[in-house]
């Protein structure tokens, strides 16, 4: 019988032992998370489920949005120039992928081609406040034929970058959030060839 309550005494004490650690462990890292923005979480769990969905990390960080049928590619070139213009983005650069391609290989491609958008005012105040931020400029919306010729309209999701850590200063993140809904609006006034 000694024997026994040694045993369950030994085991509670594994288990205090190993709670003082799992607690040691996981108490700065809870406190950490405190300190990010309220919606970072959200987020990251909002991403966890794509992934898991798609198990494709690239699909799970990005926005699409297809575009209807009946719209054309020529439809939906003009309206994200026009539509980045209303909202004073720039063009700063297109790359026509699928041109570049078909010209390397003298093969037809399926469309591909990427629009690098910005509001450089914004883009410095980001990039003044984390240096890091710079890789994600300019904004980027692609638009691309899918092997059965349907186009969709693709950019990263920026609310990683937005809410994903600690908060942005007030200012900042309220231009960013502009930024963000500029680019929605783009997408989808050009998945509808709306101008």
């Amino acid at each position: 019988m000694n024997i026994i309550r040694n045993v369950f005494a030994l085991v509670g004490l594994v288990a205090v032992l190993a709670g003082g650690v799992v607690y040691v462990k996981v108490a700065p890292v809870r406190e950490r998370i405190a300190e990010f923005d309220p919606k970072a979480m959200e987020t990251y769990m909002e991403m966890m489920g794509n992934i898991l969905k798609t198990g494709n990390a690239p699909e799970a960080t990005v926005w699409r949005v297809e575009v209807q049928d009946g719209v054309s590619f020529e439809d939906v070139d003009e309206t994200i120039k026009f539509v980045a213009n209303q909202h004073n983005i720039k063009n700063v650069g297109e790359l026509p992928l699928w041109k570049q391609v078909e010209a390397m290989t003298g093969e037809k491609q399926r469309i591909a081609k990427i629009y690098m958008l910005c509001n450089p005012l914004v883009a410095y105040k980001m990039m003044d406040h984390n240096d890091a931020y710079s890789a994600y400029l300019p904004c980027r919306v692609s638009v691309v034929e899918d092997k059965k010729g349907k186009f969709s309209i693709y950019s990263l999701n920026m609310d990683p970058m937005i809410y994903g850590g600690l908060p942005l200063p007030a200012e900042l993140k309220a231009e960013a959030i502009k930024v963000k809904e500029i680019i929605l609006d783009i997408m989808n006034k050009a998945a509808s060839g709306d101008l």
